[in-house]
């Protein structure tokens, strides 16, 4: 065989072998955003409005299947369709991520309290929901670091839903700006959400903030926390991971 010969089936076999490569790339490329779009998506909880159910430094999946599909299942939200295609309500209880009504761009998290029609009021820090207190027993204090690095103690509780699902709760504050509201009955195709640090998120009971979340804003359900670290460190220190991990929220299920 040529010099000639051997240089272009080297070629040839080079041009192979990138082509496999693009083809490789294209396809994982294509099966990110169909995993991204239409059954999982990434979170990272910036605040601590839902601690303890969610800490800052936790990143989670949430399924976007759970509830249908809208424009904010897209990537950047466009204004191709409205409502929901397979649509399916929340359950009460539910931790969902939503589109801000505000804006309909910001990233929440909060707890799926009231469904259409219900009526919702705090009254001094126990949650009614059409005009029935819900079952709120009180359970072994937790200790929290504040922003400053501060150890603070704080009263926590367990509030149980008329369908069953129990969660903690945090009470920072007696009698704090949202421990005593106003009825608010929620409108059709709407839902009312609050955070599980009821003294630390802004939510539906501040209706100039949050307000009313429409079925259309839903984003998915939190599902899994997938790692989680410290809030003063950052995910790609991964020289800090074996003080700052927090390896037994790993893998955690929400609830």
């Amino acid at each position: 065989m040529s010099v000639e010969t051997k240089d272009a089936d080297a070629e040839g076999g080079l041009k192979e072998s990138i082509k496999d490569i693009v083809k490789v790339v294209i396809q994982a490329l294509v099966l990110a955003f169909f995993v991204r779009v239409f059954l999982f998506q990434p979170f990272n909880i910036p605040s601590g409005s839902m601690i303890p159910t969610l800490l800052v430094g936790d990143y989670l999946f949430v399924s976007k299947y759970t509830y249908g599909y809208s424009r904010y299942s897209l990537p950047f939200g466009p204004n191709v369709f409205s409502g929901r295609v397979w649509a399916a309500e929340p359950k009460r209880g539910d931790v969902v991520v939503f589109k801000l009504p505000r804006d309909n761009e910001t990233d929440y998290i909060k707890r799926v309290i009231g469904l259409p029609g219900d009526e919702i009021q705090m009254i001094r820090g126990v949650l009614h929901i059409n005009g029935e207190p819900i079952k709120k027993e009180k359970i072994e204090d937790v200790t929290l670091e504040d922003s400053s690095g501060r150890m603070r103690t704080v009263a926590r509780y367990r509030e149980t839903l008329p369908n069953g699902v129990s969660y903690p709760v945090l009470d920072l504050i007696q009698e704090g700006i949202g421990d005593n509201t106003e009825i608010y009955k929620v409108p059709e195709n709407h839902f009312f959400m609050m955070g599980d640090n009821r003294d630390n998120s802004t939510d539906s009971r501040f209706l100039s903030e949050v307000g009313y979340v429409p079925f259309e804003n839903l984003v998915g359900r939190a599902e899994i926390i997938f790692f989680s670290i410290r809030e003063d460190s950052n995910f790609w220190e991964v020289w800090r991971w074996p003080g700052s991990v927090r390896w037994t929220r790993m893998l955690q299920v929400v609830h």
